[in-house]
């Protein structure tokens, strides 16, 4: 992965719709060499997918939380992801170390959902123990690669076509 690659990539997690057309005048190159760099990087895995970001309120979920889980012992990290895996609620869910076993993100209608979504929890998905927080606010600081010091991209487009 060389310079032009890094911001590519940058660009995307940007404005994941840009152009080809739009991305490639962003880093000197064609539209159809932009294309093939973003299929190789799609193929190498660098990119993981393309997708929206949608507001949960949007569909009816206005409270957000996180939720700590600790795992019963008798209950692996496996089978409580099978658990948790067909969850609407339930947005990521994270393996962490610490003294909890998972975090949660989820996203509920209401605080009798959210209620209902820790019971579920406990009782049908093997957590021993939870520890739940509203989120009041949230604020996106920057983009991953652009935290680790990168170069901003230098144009915004609309969307990833040529």
């Amino acid at each position: 992965m060389d310079k032009i690659d890094r911001e590519i990539l940058r660009a995307l997690e940007i404005d994941g719709r840009c152009s080809f057309t739009d991305l490639g005048a962003a880093v000197h190159l064609s539209a159809s060499a932009t294309a093939e760099r973003v299929r190789r990087l799609l193929e190498s895995g660098a990119i993981v997918g393309i997708h929206a970001v949608v507001d949960p309120a949007a569909l009816g979920c206005t409270i957000e939380a996180q939720i700590d889980v600790k795992l019963r012992p008798t209950t692996s990290a496996d089978a409580f992801e099978r658990a948790i895996r067909d969850v609407p609620q339930v947005s990521t869910a994270t393996l962490v170390t610490g003294s909890f076993d998972y975090a949660l993100r989820v996203a509920c209608s209401d605080r009798a959902d959210l209620a209902e979504l820790t019971e579920t929890i406990r009782n049908k998905a093997g957590a021993q123990e939870t520890y739940s927080r509203i989120i009041l606010r949230e604020i996106r600081v920057g983009t991953p690669s652009s935290r680790r010091g990168g170069a901003k991209p230098k144009a915004r487009a609309a969307s990833l076509r040529a």
